[in-house]
């Protein structure tokens, strides 16, 4: 009975974690951007919270934001004249990837919460299986757009253009320019080719979210690809019971983000939805925290056995 008991609430927790992933979603956009008025007054909040950074990506000259994004904050350190790199915003990625993973892609990001919701429009998707290529475009953005550019590009007083938000970042737009703009006539009137560049950016990855399922995040975001190197070795991940698995694969089948848990259980690519814990009939799969993640449970081959043999039941009978 003690043996069965942690294994019971484990597997409440990861159901009701990827059960309600939407709530949380909702929860940390709102929190990464609790200073709503702003939006109608068309200032940015500059007080004590910005100087701590959200975990998502969310822009921070969007006036609602309540803390910096840390891809920006990065880029503004290691763009500076007075630095050469930024301790506290690696050291701060580096700790909430080690905790977390791409978890923070999977509950706790604005924009690729936005994505999802452009992704349930009513309209024919498309897989991005056979682009997996293009998952590796964000780790170069990661690498020369964020960290390298900045650096190495300066103009005559030692200050870096920061590369991926001024020019590549479709969030910045949306939060930042487009409310600021719609506002303030003179930001209205300042704008120029840069922002219908970025403004055209944002209209594809949009356009794309509704036929594909996270494009920015398989394939430019900078900050998912930093979470993504850490996947592997964050505290919270997935563990699949190999014991109760019946190598069914509709865990697979579910995964929108081309994952087979049962072989990776923390691929890079795995932002941990849990909808593979959701579409598993025999709850093989679930989340962990802890070191040694990704292990085998404890469970009786008995067990196995008769859940493998109730599933092929269920097959058999609906074939007939």
């Amino acid at each position: 009975m003690d043996n069965k008991e942690p294994k019971k609430k484990r597997g409440g927790v990861s159901q009701f974690l990827s059960r309600f992933r939407w709530l949380i979603q909702a929860g940390a956009t709102l929190l990464s951007n609790i200073h709503l008025p702003n939006l109608l007054k068309g200032r940015i909040y500059q007080g004590k919270g910005k100087a701590v950074c959200v975990p998502g990506l969310n822009c921070y000259s969007c006036p609602a934001a309540s803390g910096a994004c840390p891809i920006g904050s990065f880029q503004a350190v290691v763009g500076s004249s007075k630095f050469s790199f930024s301790y506290y915003i690696t050291g701060f990625l580096i700790l909430i990837g080690v905790l977390l993973g791409r978890f923070i892609c999977g509950f706790l990001c604005p924009f690729g919460w936005l994505q999802e919701l452009l992704h349930k429009i009513p309209t024919k998707k498309l897989s991005t299986k056979k682009l997996k290529p293009l998952t590796y475009i964000k780790y170069a953005v990661l690498l020369f757009a964020v960290g390298l550019l900045p650096m190495l590009i300066t103009n005559d007083v030692g200050m870096g253009d920061p590369f991926f938000c001024k020019y590549l970042c479709p969030q910045g737009v949306l939060e930042g320019a487009i409310p600021l703009s719609a506002i303030d006539s003179g930001i209205r009137a300042a704008l120029g080719t840069l922002f219908s560049w970025k403004l055209g950016i944002l209209i594809t990855v949009i356009v794309l979210s509704v036929l594909f399922y996270r494009p920015f995040c398989k394939w430019l975001c900078p900050l998912g690809a930093f979470y993504a190197l850490l996947n592997k070795v964050s505290l919270f991940g997935m563990k699949v019971d190999k014991h109760k698995c019946i190598s069914c694969g509709k865990c697979a089948k579910v995964c929108k983000m081309d994952v087979d848990v049962t072989k990776t259980p923390n691929h890079t690519e795995c932002i941990r939805c849990g909808k593979c814990i959701r579409a598993c009939p025999v709850e093989a799969v679930s989340f962990c925290y802890g070191f040694g993640k990704g292990k085998e449970n404890d469970c009786p081959a008995k067990k196995a056995e008769t859940a493998k043999q109730k599933i092929e039941t269920e097959i058999e009978t609906e074939k007939e």
